[in-house]
């Protein structure tokens, strides 16, 4: 159990799977929203978005965000802190703004949608503040890639590249994961959403 971070699938982002993980109604939505905006509707793309033989996106989210928020709050507006880690699903489109809408999940009242451009771009900047090895960092095609290398992995690299993100590495993790999912859902032209 827990929260995960999870890519979604072509056939998932539009209902077709028939499983309650279905999100075609935040699909259709988002695509009324982007079209009252002047913005071309989202088409995720129709191949294994993700979970084909490249693997997939899939983190546990369980260490405290405390320092996390703490660190951001220091260094981001408001709005990009909405932007940066806000949002319930991440979608590899440039989105001004996060777009709330009014559906429900497990853990908030309603979905907000985010781009990954401006995520990705807000992760750089605090990658860069914490001095990240992102080199040595995971980039996530793997089941819990990046949720394991910081719980095991983490000691050796920390080590022989010590900097400011090894004084919170609770804090480094979510650099890393938000940073790490927004490149995946530009990479794989998929949406990444909280499971």
């Amino acid at each position: 159990m827990g929260v995960y971070l999870v890519s979604i699938d072509a056939g998932e982002w539009f209902g077709e799977d028939g499983g309650e993980g279905g999100h075609g109604a935040v699909a259709a939505a988002l695509d009324d929203e982007l079209r009252r905006r002047g913005l071309r509707p989202y088409e995720p793309g129709r191949g294994p978005a993700g979970r084909g033989a490249g693997g997939w996106f899939e983190e546990k989210v369980s260490p405290s965000m405390k320092g996390f928020d703490a660190f951001c709050r220091d260094r981001l507006t408001e709005a990009e802190r909405e932007t940066f880690y806000g949002w319930t699903v991440l979608v590899p489109l440039s989105l001004a703004e996060p777009i709330p809408l009014p559906f429900g999940s497990a853990y908030t009242d309603e979905t907000v949608i985010a781009g990954a451009p401006q995520v990705l771009a807000l992760g750089e900047r605090l990658a860069g503040v914490l001095r990240l090895p992102l080199d040595a960092i995971p980039a996530t095609g793997a089941n819990l890639e990046l949720s394991l290398w910081f719980m095991d992995g983490v000691r050796e690299t920390a080590a022989a590249r010590p900097g400011p993100w090894t004084e919170d590495l609770d804090t480094a993790f979510y650099v890393a994961l938000y940073l790490r999912a927004a490149r995946y859902a530009l990479r794989h032209g998929c949406p990444v959403a909280y499971s």
